[in-house]
C-alpha cells in the first residue's frame, strides 16, 4: 500500500504541458532504443561489523555507536542503523538483528545477523541490509505507423509514469511523453549522449544512458536462448533437486514455458513481468528460473503472500505447547494493553480465526477507500505508530463472522496476539520457529513505525525459501525430518472456512468482480483452486500484489512459487494461477 501511495504521488507530480510538434525525418533515430539509469539509494551502512566489549562498555565499528540499556542495543549516528542482539553459545557468538532506517518503500527493515568470536571479547559479522535500489528503463521505438512510442519500466516498484506506453515527440533537445489525449506527462532533456528525466518520488532527475549491448542488461529479454533449463544448484539449504523428467514431467513443455517467460518483452503493452518461477514435486526442486535481473540469492518482496506466515507461526507456537489457538479471543489476550477506543461488547467475540479469515467485523476493508481501517489509512496516518493499537481502536462494523472484508490490519493483529502469548517479538519468533529450523537464507522483515514486526505482508525473502513453506504443508508439517507444525494444523489451517462471494462481502456483481475472486479462505490461506481444462483442481495458496504466488496442489504433490513485478496490475498477475500452473505446469505432468 505504501508503494501505491508513492505511485499516486508520482502521478500527481507530473507536469501537464502542451505537446510539441515532432520534427521531420530522422530526428528520433538518435534516441531510438533502450535507456537505463541504475541508482543505489542506500542504506549507507553495510559491510564488516566488529563488536568489542571491555570494562562493561560495548564498542562497534561502522562508525561510533552508543549502547543503550542493559541489553546489547547499539545505535549508530544519524539514525543510519541499529543492532540489537545478545551473546549466545557461551560467548562464541552474538545473534541479533540489523535494523536499517526507512528507505524508498517508507518502512524500516530488520535482517537477522550473526557475529562470531574472533578473539576474547570481540565478535565479527557482516551487515547485509536490504538494498534500496531504483532502476528506470525507457524504450523508445516506432510503432510502425509513423509514430514513436516510449515505455518506462521500473522493476522494483513498477512505476511506469501512469501508463504502459506514451507517444514521444521531440523539439530540439526536449523529448515529450504524451497520453493519447495529448497531455505531456513527462519531459526529458538530451545532453551529449545522455538523457535527464524527472522521476518522482526521487528528489532529483535521473540520468539515463543508452544500452549498447542488450545482453548486458538482464532486465531485457534473453536474446540468446539455448533451449535448456538452468542447472539446479545444491545450495546446502535443505532442498533436494531432480531433473523434471525424473519427477514425471514432460521436460520439453517446461522448457518451452521458461523460454516464453525468458524471451518475453517487458516493454509490451501488457507485459508479463515475471521475476522467478520455481517448481517442486515429490519434495524436490525441478525448475528454478529467474528473470529480469533477479537471481537465487536476491530476496523478493512477497507483499500479501507474507500474510500466510501468521498462520504458520500460530501453528508452530501451538506445536510448541503455547496456550493460544484459532478460537482464542483477541481482546481477552490483549486486555493488558487496553483500554481501547470505541468500546463495544462485540469486540470480545473476535477470535484469531476471524482475523485470519478476514471476518473480524472491525471497520476495516482494504477494498473500500472510505473504510477508516483500510491499509492505506493505517499506513498513511502519522498519529499512531503502533499499528496494533490502530486496529484495536477501530469501531465494529459487523458482528464477528458475519461479513468477509479483506483486512490487512486484522491479519497484522495476529502478531500482537503471538507477541502477548509468547513474550517474543514477531520477527525473532518467526526466525526461531520457522526460518532457522527450515534453513532459510537471507531475508528482511518489515517493521511498523514503532519498531515491531509487521505481519500484514511485505517481507523480503528468497523465492526458494517461500517454496519451503508449501513443501512443509505437503509434508504434513515436517521439514527434513523436523516437525514445525502438527499434521492437524496443516489440515485445519488450509481447509476452507469462509466463502468469498457477493453474499458474504455485501458487494454487487460488478464491484465484486473488480476487487475480489470467488472462492474460500482458510486460516491465512486462500482456496481458489486451479483451472485445468474444464476442471478446477483443489489447491491452497498465498498471493500478493504484483504476482507473488505460493500454490500448493496436493493431488499432484506439487508446489509452485512465482514472483513478479506487475504491481497494481491485478488484471495481469491474477491470471498466472490458471494460465501458468493450470494450463502449462500441471498438463506437463505425465505420471
Amino acid at each position: 500500500m505504501r508503494l501505491f501511495l508513492l505511485v499516486a504521488a508520482l502521478a500527481a507530480s507530473i507536469s501537464l504541458a502542451r505537446a510539441q510538434p515532432a520534427p521531420a525525418g530522422g530526428a528520433m533515430a538518435d534516441v531510438e532504443g533502450v535507456w537505463v539509469s541504475h541508482n543505489e539509494l542506500g542504506p549507507k551502512l553495510f559491510g564488516a561489523l566488529v563488536i568489542e566489549q571491555g570494562g562493561g562498555v560495548w564498542r562497534a565499528s561502522l562508525g561510533r555507536a552508543r549502547a543503550q540499556g542493559a541489553a546489547l542495543d547499539l545505535a549508530f549516528p544519524d539514525g543510519q542503523g541499529r543492532f540489537r542482539g545478545e551473546v549466545v553459545e557461551g560467548g562464541r557468538a552474538i545473534e541479533g538483528w540489523w535494523v536499517q532506517p526507512p528507505g524508498l518503500p517508507g518502512q524500516a527493515y530488520a535482517t537477522p545477523m550473526r557475529l562470531t568470536r574472533t578473539r576474547p571479547h570481540a565478535w565479527r559479522g557482516e551487515v547485509q541490509p536490504l538494498p534500496q535500489r531504483f532502476t528506470l528503463y525507457l524504450n523508445i521505438a516506432s510503432d510502425g505507423e509513423g509514430r514513436w512510442v516510449g515505455a518506462f519500466r521500473n522493476p522494483q516498484f513498477n512505476m511506469n509514469g501512469g501508463a504502459s506506453r506514451f507517444f514521444v515527440t521531440r523539439s530540439g533537445d526536449t523529448l515529450s511523453f504524451t497520453t493519447p489525449e495529448g497531455k505531456v506527462v513527462r519531459e526529458a532533456t538530451l545532453s551529449g549522449r545522455g538523457m535527464r528525466v524527472p522521476s518522482p518520488p526521487l528528489p532529483e532527475p535521473l540520468d539515463l544512458q543508452r544500452v549498447g549491448d542488450h545482453s548486458a542488461e538482464p532486465y531485457l529479454p534473453r536474446t540468446i536462448w539455448n533451449k535448456a533449463l538452468s542447472p539446479l544448484a545444491n545450495t546446502q539449504d535443505g532442498w533436494a533437486t531432480a531433473r523434471p523428467r525424473e519427477m514425471g514431467f514432460d521436460e520439453a513443455r517446461l522448457t518451452d514455458l521458461v523460454a516464453a517467460v525468458a524471451t518475453s518483452d517487458p516493454f509490451a503493452r501488457r507485459p508479463q513481468l515475471i521475476h522467478s518461477l520455481l517448481i517442486a514435486r515429490g519434495g524436490r526442486i525441478v525448475v528454478e528460473e529467474y528473470f529480469h535481473g533477479f537471481d537465487r540469492e536476491t530476496p523478493h518482496d512477497l507483499r500479501s503472500a507474507g500474510k500466510t506466515f501468521a498462520s504458520v507461526m500460530l501453528g508452530a507456537v501451538i506445536a510448541e505447547g503455547g496456550d493460544i489457538g484459532p478460537q482464542t479471543k483477541l481482546f481477552d489476550v490483549l486486555a493488558p494493553d487496553g483500554p481501547f477506543a470505541n468500546p463495544d461488547p462485540r469486540k470480545h467475540d473476535i477470535t484469531l480465526a476471524h482475523l485470519m479469515t478476514h471476518t473480524s467485523g472491525l471497520a476495516c476493508n482494504d477494498n473500500d477507500d472510505a473504510s477508516q481501517g483500510n491499509e492505506g489509512m493505517m499506513q498513511g496516518q502519522n498519529t499512531q505508530p503502533n499499528w496494533w493499537r490502530f486496529a484495536l481502536d477501530l469501531p465494529v462494523a459487523h458482528p464477528a463472522g458475519a461479513r468477509y472484508a479483506y483486512c490487512t490490519a486484522g491479519m497484522n493483529l495476529v502478531g500482537a496476539a503471538l507477541h502477548r502469548a509468547t513474550g517474543e517479538s514477531v520477527a525473532p519468533l518467526f526466525h526461531r520457529l520457522i526460518a532457522r529450523p527450515m534453513q532459510f537464507g537471507r531475508y528482511s522483515w518489515n517493521l511498523m513505525p514503532n519498531g515491531e514486526g509487521y505481519l500484514g505482508g511485505g517481507v523480503y525473502m528468497r523465492p526458494r525459501d517461500l517454496l519451503k513453506i508449501g513443501q512443509l504443508f505437503l509434508n504434513d508439517g515436517v521439514w527434513n525430518g523436523r516437525r514445525i507444525v502438527s499434521s492437524d494444523w496443516v489440515k485445519r489451517s488450509s481447509a476452507a472456512h469462509v466463502e468469498i462471494s457477493e453474499a458474504t462481502t455485501g458487494m454487487n456483481g460488478e464491484t465484486f468482480a473488480a476487487v475480489a475472486t470467488a472462492g474460500f479462505d482458510g486460516y491465512a490461506w486462500h482456496r481458489y483452486g486451479v483451472r485445468v481444462g474444464a476442471q478446477r483442481i483443489e489447491a491452497f495458496e498465498s498471493n500478493g500484489n504484483g504476482g507473488q504466488f505460493l500454490i500448493v496442489v496436493p493431488a499432484y504433490d506439487l508446489v509452485v512459487v512465482i514472483t513478479g513485478g506487475n504491481y497494481g496490475q491485478g488484471g495481469i498477475w491474477t491470471r498466472w494461477r490458471d494460465d501458468i500452473v493450470g494450463a502449462q505446469i500441471i498438463p506437463a505432468i505425465q505420471r
